[in-house]
């Protein structure tokens, strides 16, 4: 990265935070106890917020655009807490969120999934997530970059690229891969761009970029959270959940953006079912992990990291502190038919999403108050007509091609949605229940399928960092519903071992 870019905004922001407040790696109860304490105020926090966008995110491209209504939002959450008497307003209050852009804002920002196709097109309302967001006070701060329509437009794009924003990078090395496809939002939240964000996922979008850049991503199970107003991908995986820096910071947004949603209700109305009473941040319990049942499942997750003894070394570490802090270990379980799992072709998953996409994603361009494009053909044409915009003849679009061809849910696809059934009941379920576990335990995020086909929760927190600085996590993950247990075990490993530590972007510059 050049070195010039970074000593200007080194220089720039040691004066940038007119605040007393350290804002970088602040959790959003330490900011809350700043606002209170009139340390700092939501103006402030954001002002800061956009200068490191303005700074970092030509390097990283990680935010498409900020929201130009963002400084009223948060002048106004301001004076909301000047008549409160300066008290909290909840967690959120005041506090910016970016915001991945598949997910609808009823408000002058895009919702594009990345792609020139849907550059103007205009929704008809804020998607739900976005809705409580904003009923819980949180200043919508603008949109990241993803991996363009989640991958699903060529199995050529890489991790991290968009025709709007171009190739978002890593924050921990020069060119990394950022994973996908809610790159954008874990990056941000590394660089500290922001606080929070919200991230999409149908198969790794949350957790695998939460892994690679060193955050807290939360996959919800299906159905928690509403996906009402989102870019879909398949209704079956589909969910919304937070990246965050730290497990509480997640819980507190995962606690805003549940619930039922009569736009989304065959899922919600299952999913709300699992909601506790009090909410989710009652289970930030330092000692969660005491009396939980853990199975840890290394083939043929750790194999992925075979040539990094760092993490190997560090995954045996963590597998002991769990077993110290309280957990009973069940070690060296298996997954049966863990191979066909993960073989999209064997699985099923690969027939029926690319049916489910056309389905899904012509209803709701249909539903757009007003759209370049109202269907996957006509998006398809769009990249034909515009190929050097949506860089055509490198990446092409050879998996809409693919779902352009289907025609709905035939017997093909039924065999295949009955096929991944099958095969979470006999694996990961029959796993799960036969060791009576609270969690999965694997390192890494490898075993983000096995928890996609069956809609499963789970949460990936930093772990520790190879000899070359690029991060890697720990894996909780759970049936359905499990929430409450898994956030007491990520909230107890985090507190036990605090391993994340912010990119050195600018702390490269100590050795000049």
């Amino acid at each position: 990265m050049n070195i010039v870019f970074f000593l200007s905004a080194f220089l720039f922001f040691i004066g940038a935070n007119s605040s007393q407040f350290p804002i970088d790696e602040a959790t959003v109860a330490e900011i809350q106890h700043a606002f209170s304490q009139n340390k700092l105020t939501s103006r402030e926090l954001l002002d800061h917020y956009l200068n490191k966008i303005d700074f970092l995110n030509p390097v990283l491209k990680s935010v498409l655009e900020v929201n130009p209504d963002a400084r009223a939002q948060a002048e106004a959450a301001d004076r909301e807490r000047e008549l409160a008497g300066g008290k909290a307003l909840g967690e959120l209050h005041g506090i910016p969120v970016l915001l991945k852009d598949s997910i609808g804002t009823k408000d002058r920002l895009n919702t594009t999934a990345g792609s020139f196709a849907l550059l103007g097109s205009v929704v008809p309302r804020d998607a739900k997530v976005v809705h409580r967001l904003r009923n819980a006070g949180a200043v919508i701060l603008g949109k990241t970059s993803l991996t363009e329509w989640y991958g699903s437009r060529s199995m050529k794009i890489p991790h991290g690229w968009c025709a709007r924003g171009g190739q978002a990078l890593n924050p921990y090395g020069k060119g990394g891969d950022p994973c996908g496809s809610s790159s954008g939002s874990a990056i941000s939240v590394a660089a500290n761009m922001a606080a929070v964000s919200l991230g999409t996922e149908t198969d790794g979008s949350i957790l695998c970029p939460a892994d690679y850049n060193s955050v807290v991503g939360i996959k919800p199970t299906v159905g928690l959270t509403s996906r009402a107003g989102v870019i879909p991908i398949s209704p079956r995986q589909d969910t919304i959940g937070p990246i965050c820096r730290t497990v509480s910071d997640a819980v507190y947004v995962l606690d805003a953006i549940v619930g039922f949603d009569p736009m989304d209700s065959e899922a919600t109305k299952v999913g709300s079912q699992f909601i506790p009473s009090g909410g989710y941040k009652q289970f930030l319990k330092r000692d969660g992990l005491t009396g939980k049942r853990l199975g840890i499942v290394r083939h043929p997750f750790s194999d992925l990291y075979a040539n990094e003894s760092t993490a190997i070394q560090s995954f045996e570490h963590h597998v002991k502190l769990l077993r110290k802090s309280g957990a009973t270990i069940v070690d060296n379980l298996q997954i049966s038919n863990v191979a066909a799992i993960l073989n999209p072709y064997e699985s099923g998953e690969l027939v029926a999403m690319i049916a489910e996409f056309k389905l899904t994603i012509n209803d709701y361009l249909k539903n757009l108050i007003q759209s370049p494009v109202r269907s996957l053909a006509d998006i398809i044409a769009f990249n034909n007509n515009h190929p050097e915009l949506e860089n055509m003849k490198e990446y092409g679009q050879d998996a809409f091609l693919l779902s352009e061809q289907t025609e709905g849910i035939g017997e093909a696809e039924k065999a295949a949605i009955s096929m991944m059934e099958n095969l979470s009941r006999h694996g990961f379920e029959e796993m799960m229940k036969t060791y009576n576990l609270d969690a999965m335990v694997t390192l890494g995020t490898g075993a983000e399928t096995v928890l996609a086909i069956g809609g499963y929760p789970a949460i990936s927190v930093p772990a520790g960092y190879e000899g070359n600085g690029e991060p890697f996590g720990i894996l909780f993950s759970g049936l359905k519903g499990t929430e409450p247990k898994l956030i007491e075990i990520a909230y107890a490993y985090e507190q036990a071992t605090m391993v994340r530590r912010p990119p050195p972007l600018l702390s490269d510059l100590s050795s000049l």
